[in-house]
């Protein structure tokens, strides 16, 4: 898929997304980057209050002979507990149909959920089962690293794929042995956050640490609560002590809304198997001059039979009838194209100059890599 801009340049997007510049913050702009002032709360969260990863193991019924095999001990063994339960007494050895599967649950249980909440869960298969659609999640316990029982997961699997085969012929769309039961577990027992210490404080730890960020974030804080309360410990983690008497979750919310401009990383994000390129709109570039051409190799080989005359040839000679390859090279190369930079071009500007003599997308990711390897680009470089 090809967008042109004008009738001369172009900027190549190849693939599903192809090439995607965005430009954060700015427009395509030489002038000097600052970023925009955001709440705290987009930027940074407080000690304490995080997501608990909770597990289960159960057993998947309904499955329309897609479940794991006979020969499945986990899933044999699980089906024989739960019938027991109901006074049906089964072994291994009457179990024939595929309608069942072993499976993995799994959830995060936000914080500050109360117990009837309910959240998502996600199934996975751990045995041979082929297809986890149509089935039903029996009633399975969902722990806590420390073993405890917080939540109870049953109800319907949504499947985001299918897989059949018939006489050997199958036909399969995305991972049909992995699930998810929107709302499927009932929270049964709450996680409180501790989120402010015996001492009256509590600690806004940053996403992106960076100690500029935290200064600008330790002055902002200290404004709003118009004492010196806040102090920043190092690049990710500012301790704010509240003052006694001082209502806890009003000063939270009023921390939260406080607006900071963070300072960032010039970061340059190449992934090579998708062919995306994100930039951040001051990323800097000293003087620099790229020539970039086409150049076309193409070897031709062709096979000549050598046999000797059999008029020369007499009894007993070693001769012997070969092939003999005749191997040709031939190289064109295209106009050769070249731009120039001068020091504290952005991206943008690199890009819009690519546009005049018409970059492909691997052709802009080499450029980059070549850039940054002559210590051009002032910026982290990661490769994906």
């Amino acid at each position: 898929m090809l967008q042109k801009f004008g009738n001369r340049g172009a900027l190549v997007f190849r693939g599903i997304v192809g090439v995607v510049l965005l430009w954060i913050g700015i427009p395509f702009s030489s002038g000097v980057a600052f970023a925009s002032d955001i709440r705290l709360k987009e930027i940074a969260r407080f000690d304490g209050i995080r997501d608990n990863t909770l597990t289960g193991y159960g057993l998947v019924m309904g499955l329309a002979g897609t479940g794991d095999s006979p020969k499945s001990s986990a899933a044999n063994q699980s089906l024989i507990n739960s019938l027991s339960k109901f006074g049906v007494n089964i072994s291994a050895q009457d179990i024939r149909s595929r309608n069942i599967a072993a499976v993995m649950v799994t959830a995060t249980l936000k914080p500050f959920a109360e117990r009837g909440d309910r959240i998502d869960v996600g199934v996975s298969s751990i045995g041979d089962a082929r297809s986890l659609n149509g089935g039903t999640l029996l009633l399975t316990s969902l722990k806590g690293v420390d073993n405890k029982i917080y939540a109870l997961s049953q109800g319907q699997l949504s499947v985001g794929g299918f897989a059949f085969d018939l006489n050997g012929n199958s036909v399969q769309k995305n991972h049909p042995t992995v699930a998810i039961i929107p709302g499927g577990a009932l929270i049964e027992k709450s996680v409180v956050p501790e989120f402010v210490d015996e001492n009256g404080s509590l600690y806004v730890l940053l996403n992106q640490p960076d100690f500029t960020t935290a200064r600008r974030i330790e002055m902002a804080l200290n404004r709003e609560l118009g004492t010196s309360s806040a102090k920043a410990i190092h690049a990710g983690r500012i301790k704010v002590n509240i003052p006694t008497g001082v209502n806890v979750i009003d000063t939270i919310s009023r921390l939260e809304n406080v607006s900071v401009s963070p300072d960032r990383v010039a970061r340059v994000v190449i992934n090579e198997r998708t062919g995306i390129v994100v930039a951040g709109g001051d990323v800097r570039i000293d003087d620099v001059t790229i020539s970039h051409g086409s150049l076309r190799v193409v070897i031709s080989t062709d096979y000549h039979v050598s046999q000797p005359s059999s008029f020369l040839r007499q009894s007993g000679d070693a001769i012997q009838t070969v092939v003999v390859p005749d191997t040709n090279i031939e190289t064109t190369e295209g106009d050769l194209n070249s731009i120039q930079l001068s020091s504290g071009a952005t991206i943008a500007d690199l890009v819009a100059a690519l546009r005049q003599i018409k970059t492909t997308t691997r052709e802009l990711i080499t450029i980059l890599q070549a850039i940054n390897s002559a210590g051009a680009l002032h910026a982290d470089l990661i490769i994906q």
